[in-house]
């Protein structure tokens, strides 16, 4: 009895490392030189970026070249999948580091300041309680409403993530109008939300004197939503990157796990993003 032996890819050594290495480094030390005030932070720090963008654009667009020269085979394809669902799960730790310590100030830090004899010795006055900055005596501020904008953009977010699915499922049947349409409407939804969350962070430094040094609950708030945007902004990014792979005619019904990668992190986000509104806003 003969058996096949699918034949595992091994791809040439890369250079894109090395450039990763060095953007790294150019990035970290001109930011640090540019918070430290030295002129040729900026520099570095930009240069940085730039470098970082390089490879990302060399090391990505040589993956797509070997996926469409079909250089990649199911072993490849589960590898790929596994590297992805451990990179989500390394952003589902991130994440819980800073609701982990948003649950650790509201219902264990706060109270006990407000209690005993640490409120007798310390903080005499302190009633607790939350949204609060803590017993610093801090200016006033207005907490964040959650509705008004951040129902908004809960809305536009459990949207984008109906229409990425609408997309893939016309991927899945090869109507490939379906799917660039709504990986477009999906990049547009993500750009209207990020745009309404900086107007959202005017009003609050503007309006409200909620800023990122409003003690605990300012930057916890600025902490969350913040890195929170920044997520959608990288999902944008690769929603985009995948429209124009699908204008350039790659993916197949049955092998297109670039695309799914970008829709598994989209769905991540908005769970976030959900789990957010609920404890940040909300509660």
């Amino acid at each position: 009895m003969t058996q096949t032996f699918e034949k595992y890819f091994v791809p040439e050594p890369s250079k894109y490392p090395i450039f990763g290495s060095i953007a790294l480094l150019l990035f970290g030390s001109g930011a640090a030189m540019w918070l430290n005030g030295v002129k040729v932070g900026p520099w570095l720090f930009f240069l940085g970026i730039a470098v970082l963008v390089f490879m990302l654009f060399g090391w990505f667009g040589q993956v797509v070249r070997e996926s469409e020269g079909g250089n990649y085979g199911r072993k490849v394809d589960r590898s790929f999948r596994w590297s992805m669902g451990w990179f989500i799960f390394s952003e589902v730790m991130f994440f819980a580091a800073f609701f982990g310590a948003l649950f650790y100030a509201r219902v264990l830090s706060v109270p006990w300041l407000a209690t005993g004899d640490t409120m007798e010795l310390l903080w005499q006055g302190f009633a607790g309680g939350w949204p609060t900055a803590g017993p610093d005596k801090p200016d006033p501020f207005t907490p964040m409403s959650a509705w008004g904008i951040p129902a908004i953009n809960t809305l536009i977010l459990l949207s984008s993530g109906a229409t990425l699915t609408w997309a893939h499922h016309g991927l899945r049947h090869d109507r490939r109008g379906q799917l660039k349409l709504g990986l477009l409407v999906t990049i547009l939804l993500g750009i209207l939300f990020l745009g309404l969350q900086i107007y959202e962070y005017r009003h609050a430094y503007a309006e409200l004197n909620l800023r990122l040094d409003t003690g605990i609950y300012g930057s916890t708030f600025y902490l969350l939503t913040g890195f929170h945007g920044m997520h959608v902004t990288v999902g944008a990014i690769m929603l985009t990157v995948m429209l124009g792979r699908a204008i350039a005619g790659h993916f197949r019904p049955d092998d297109h796990f670039g695309f799914e990668a970008a829709a598994w992190y989209w769905h991540f986000v908005d769970v976030v993003w959900l789990l957010l509104f609920l404890v940040v806003y909300l509660l």
